[in-house]
Parts: C-alpha cells; structure tokens; sequence
C-alpha cells in the first residue's frame, strides 16, 4: 500500500489502535471485485472470503457499501457463507445494496427493500429512443429493481458512447424525477434522497462506532469518502482507501492510502487484520 502523505500513515496507526471499535465499509466493484465487461460475471477475489473472515473477527464490523443490488452481492460474493462462518465468532457482517437502499446483515439474514421509485418505469420505457439518438443502441441496459444501468463498456469506443450518453440519459432522468450517479462506462439513474455517504452515517450510529475505514474505487464512492472525512472532522479515527486503476483517479487526491485494486485490497486488509491482532 502507497501513503499520500505522513498524516495517511498517522491515521493508519490510529485505526489500528481502535480496531476494535471500527467498521471497515467496502465497494464491491472494483474494491472487492475486479471490474469486467459483463457485470453478471464480477465473481469477488479469490482470496475476499477468507480475508474477510479474518478482519471480522478484529474489527466492529464489516459491511460492503455497493450500487448492485444487495442479492446480487450476496450471489456473486459468496457472503451468505461468509455469514454463516462468522455466526460463532461474534463478528458482523452487513451488505447495503443500491447506495444502501437495500439492507443484508449476518443478524438478519434478509434483504430489507423499499418500492421501486415512481418513474423509474416511464424513464426506462423512453430510454431506447435515447440510446438509438446517441448511436449507442446496443448499449446494455440493467433492470436493479430499484435502478436502471446503461453500461457502455461493451461498445467499439465505450468512452465516447458514455460522454455522448452522459447529457442525454440525465436530462430524461430529470424529467422523471430521478438522479444520475456516473461511474466507469455505466450511467445509473435511482431515485434521490439516498447514497453511500448515509450509509456510511447509519452505521456508525447504529454500531457506535469508533472508527471506519471506507475502500473505493469510483465517482458513486464520493459521498461515502465525504462522510468518513466529517467523521474525522468530529474526532474519529479514519482511514479513506482508494482502489485505484487507469480508468478512474478523482479518488485519489481524497485518499490516505492508494492500492492496486482488488488484489492491492487484499493486501490491506490482511496486513490491518495482523497488524490490529498484534495490537489487541
């Protein structure tokens, strides 16, 4: 892992004293889950369940703060499981799906959802008209429920097709009452009045938290480095991670430790993991 500046290094040994007490927030893709060109196929590392199993049983909680739908996550991480093994070990396990719209934890064992929002249903029925004025008529469009992805990856210059469907896909958006959350070649619209940031929040009052650690890689985990950053501002230990790629850096300038995606998170956690039951 890469400090960005002495005070990185300085927070990194705060969290550790207080690990204890942390909640360690993570995104999926890109963070936990390499980013491939078929989302369905964003299987988490191969090393995520054990890694994870370890931090649990050193910190407050774990919990994997994500734009998918929390089923999905479960699915494709393999976090039931993960769940159940931590079942006697007094550990916690959470999963906020679609920017914590969706709610999953170890306890609970369901998947708590609101409605789909109002207009959701009318923006989706307009946006083919809207794809095939843009030429990107091929572009893959993701029903989440609660959602609607218009993922430009798969097309011949997928970064062009996303800044020519960028201004188009918000002003529809717009019109129906919803918000657009840009991210690596895929457009989200949702409903407002949620993010990742108020996930982040929810859950250091819900567990009184006394410190958090957030691992990004996106523009959708803006938001989430914003809380963490207010609660340092209010004196809790912090540590702000970027997954960082060729694809996306505006994390980078907010973070305290950049690694190199999933495998450089991998490394973070298991040297956190040891470094807070040495500490403990």
């Amino acid at each position: 892992m890469e400090f960005t500046s002495t005070d990185g290094e300085r927070r990194y040994a705060e969290l550790v004293r207080a690990a204890s007490r942390a909640v360690v927030g993570l995104d999926f893709d890109g963070t936990l889950a390499p980013i491939v060109d078929d989302p369905e196929r964003a299987h988490i590392h191969e090393d995520a369940s054990d890694v994870l199993l370890d931090l649990a049983r050193e910190v407050a909680a774990v919990a994997v703060i994500t734009g998918r739908p929390a089923r999905q996550v479960l699915d494709l991480g393999g976090l039931e499981e993960v769940g159940d093994a931590l079942a006697s070990a007094d550990a916690d396990l959470y999963v906020f799906g679609q920017y914590g719209n969706e709610r999953w934890s170890s306890t609970s064992r369901r998947i708590v959802s609101p409605r789909p929002p109002r207009g959701l249903a009318s923006f989706e029925r307009e946006l083919t008209g809207v794809l095939r004025r843009a030429d990107a008529a091929d572009a893959w469009v993701e029903d989440k429920g609660l959602a609607v992805a218009v993922h430009t990856r798969r097309l011949p210059d997928s970064d062009a097709a996303f800044q020519r469907l960028l201004p188009l896909v918000g002003d529809l958006a717009t019109k129906h009452g919803l918000i657009t959350e840009p991210g690596r070649n895929v457009i989200e619209v949702r409903s407002s009045g949620m993010h990742k940031g108020l996930a982040v929040e929810a859950l250091v009052a819900e567990l009184d938290a006394g410190a958090f650690l957030f691992a990004g890689d996106d523009l959708g985990d803006v938001e989430a480095f914003e809380a963490v950053a207010d609660l340092r501002e209010r004196g809790l230990p912090t540590l702000l991670v970027c997954s960082a790629s060729s694809e996306e850096s505006a994390l980078v300038p907010l973070s305290d430790v950049v690694v190199k995606g999933p495998e450089g998170v991998m490394d973070l956690l298991r040297q956190l993991t040891a470094d807070a039951r040495a500490a403990g």
